[in-house]
């Protein structure tokens, strides 16, 4: 515990990159930051910084500690939440990494409906692809992913798993409106509007693509899901999307149908954590709850 302003103190210059911005950050003199972390380095027994011509940066031994002062205040947090529990005061803050699919409805619903119960619990919504999803969880800089189809699965410990095959969205007026399902060969010969290639959507349309030797040739390319959904009213494109982020009745401008499992296999959306970590009591609880919704969530 006695640590803990040092910790705060190494992490700014951490995010900072250099002693003069980190002091700066933190109300100090430069000279007073530089002894404080030569004090902690001689009480530590080596060097955790690289001194560089242009700044600071961790070394090896540095990475090491960084982790033990996430998961050293990840700890701190959780005991700070069962003791808020034993007193009745229910609070706590969740930090959530996330798919964009998960904003526009399921999201806010969840969180809403969780400090109904709990008004002292707070939220930190991290919009994140599948990559930087699990980089947070590994970081401590969130504590639970809900996620599409994440990469590595090394430190991802799976709470709960809901198949959401990959939906075409494009005008009401649009002839595929009238299928239930569509082939993704029909979508590729209209104007397309893809995700960027990070995103878990635009991997699984590759691999049916590559799989069927079709090709893309979008008009926009976007990080944005949200562009998406708006664009395809714009100029009567066909973009995509899982069904969990879509709800043609809130925007009744546009309509979507599944593509053809023939053409493209269900993908996963994941609600994670990081493996063998003790989840703050609020974080613990929100999770359940997702669980929860998430196995009421019919996926077309």
């Amino acid at each position: 515990m006695r640590h803990l302003r040092t910790y705060e103190l190494i992490e700014a210059v951490v995010r900072a990159g250099s002693i003069r911005r980190a002091a700066e950050e933190c109300n100090l003199t430069a000279s007073a930051l530089i002894r404080r972390i030569q004090g902690f380095e001689q009480e530590f027994g080596c060097p955790i910084f690289e001194r560089l011509p242009r700044g600071m940066r961790l070394n090896p031994a540095g990475e090491l500690l960084m982790q033990h002062i996430r998961a050293q205040r990840s700890d701190l947090a959780r005991v700070q939440a069962q003791v808020a529990d034993l007193t009745g005061e229910r609070r706590g803050h969740v930090s959530i990494a996330c798919s964009q699919a998960l904003l526009p409805y399921f999201l806010p619903e969840q969180i809403a409906a969780y400090r109904a119960e709990h008004p002292g619990v707070t939220f930190g919504v991290n919009v994140r692809d599948r990559v930087q999803a699990e980089k947070d969880l590994a970081a401590f800089e969130s504590d639970l992913a809900l996620v599409f189809e994440p990469v590595h699965m090394v430190d991802f410990e799976v709470l709960f798993e809901l198949p959401q095959r990959v939906h075409a969205v494009f005008r009401a007026s649009n002839p595929l409106a009238r299928k239930t399902e569509v082939r993704l060969r029909d979508c590729l010969s209209r104007k397309l509007v893809l995700p960027s290639a990070p995103y878990g959507v635009r991997h699984l349309l590759e691999m049916g693509a590559s799989r069927r030797r079709l090709a893309f040739d979008p008009v926009l390319e976007t990080e944005s899901f949200e562009l998406i959904r708006h664009y395809v009213v714009e100029e009567d494109a066909v973009g995509f999307q899982i069904p969990i982020g879509l709800r043609s009745a809130q925007q009744a401008a546009i309509a979507h149908a599944p593509i053809s499992e023939r053409d493209l296999p269900a993908g996963r959306l994941l609600l994670g954590q990081m493996r063998g970590r003790v989840l703050p009591v609020a974080s613990a609880k929100f999770a359940r709850q997702l669980e929860a919704a998430l196995s009421g969530t019919a996926g077309p």
